[in-house]
């Protein structure tokens, strides 16, 4: 008899993981494994896969990866018609891959506009557009997508990729409403402010001691009074992948140590001799939050 613990496996399940050369969706990709799924993982150019393939030979993990760009419909079709031919058919879609251009909205090109939402959101459509079909025939699927505090909250300089990550939210609620029927469940991940080492100046003390102020507001506004981790991010990727989470559908969850929850405290209370160093997570080389 199977134990509550065995509907967290993802023993023979095929996940494809996009842009997880590095980062995140490399973090994702070695949770995966752990549970057992096959990873398979695509870049936007071969210098960036041949950087995904050393990592995960590091990690000892047996991953498939190629170039495509996740805004180029035909190069996605071949991709995954080449996954199926030689992995098998996809049951896990993470759509990881993003960008994100920090520019005043006034100064921002449309072709700048038009670059974020094709990545951040076009992208998506496209790598769960050709997936699903195999899902309905199969009647079983998951699909992950990688919102964002921005999918909730506006941010200066941040307009495009704000309206990209909001659109995600809806996006996935729609995917729910409309394949739920087939056994096909779209969830989404909300992540906060994550320690990497692209955040690492933002956190860094000065010459005489003290936080940060950036790093100071964070904590003032987080419950946790800390910054995440890529390990606080794994465990719910495999649950949402997982048979664990037959049940849940067209949510966004935020993995954000409260703060989306909390109007936040003055930052001149924290006691800053509480707080140590903070190490960078090895996974993690980008923020784009």
């Amino acid at each position: 008899m199977s134990g509550i613990l065995d509907k967290f496996r993802l023993d023979g399940k095929v996940a494809w993981v996009t842009g997880a050369s590095y980062g995140l969706g490399l973090a994702y990709a070695k949770a995966f494994a752990e549970a057992g799924a096959k990873v398979v993982f695509n870049d936007i150019n071969e210098e960036l896969v041949e950087k995904g393939r050393n990592e995960y030979a590091k990690l000892g993990i047996e991953a498939y990866g190629a170039v495509c760009d996740v805004t180029n419909e035909e190069a996605v079709n071949a991709f995954v018609a080449d996954v199926k031919a030689k992995i098998g058919t996809i049951d896990i879609l993470v759509n990881n891959a993003g960008i994100i251009k920090r520019i005043p909205m006034h100064e921002m090109s449309k072709a700048q506009w038009d670059q974020v939402i094709n990545v951040d959101l076009t992208g998506p459509f496209i790598c769960s557009k050709a997936v699903i079909p195999d899902m309905i025939e199969k009647k079983s699927g998951k699909i992950i997508n990688a919102c964002s505090m921005m999918s909730e909250f506006g941010r200066e300089t941040v307009s495009a990729y704000a309206a990209a990550k909001g659109g995600l939210k809806m996006l996935t609620r729609n995917i729910c409403s409309e394949y739920g029927q087939y056994n096909i469940q779209c969830n989404a991940i909300g992540p906060g402010y994550i320690a990497t080492p692209q955040t690492a100046p933002l956190r860094a003390r000065g010459e005489d001691g003290k936080m940060a102020p950036f790093d100071r507001f964070i904590r003032s506004k987080t419950p946790a009074q800390r910054w995440g981790k890529t390990e606080d991010l794994q465990g719910l990727a495999v649950f949402l992948a997982s048979p664990a989470s037959d049940f849940i559908n067209g949510q966004v969850v935020y993995i954000d140590g409260g703060i989306s929850a909390y109007i936040g405290q003055d930052p001149s209370n924290l006691d800053e001799s509480k707080f140590a160093a903070i190490e960078e997570d090895e996974f993690v080389n980008v923020l784009d939050k």
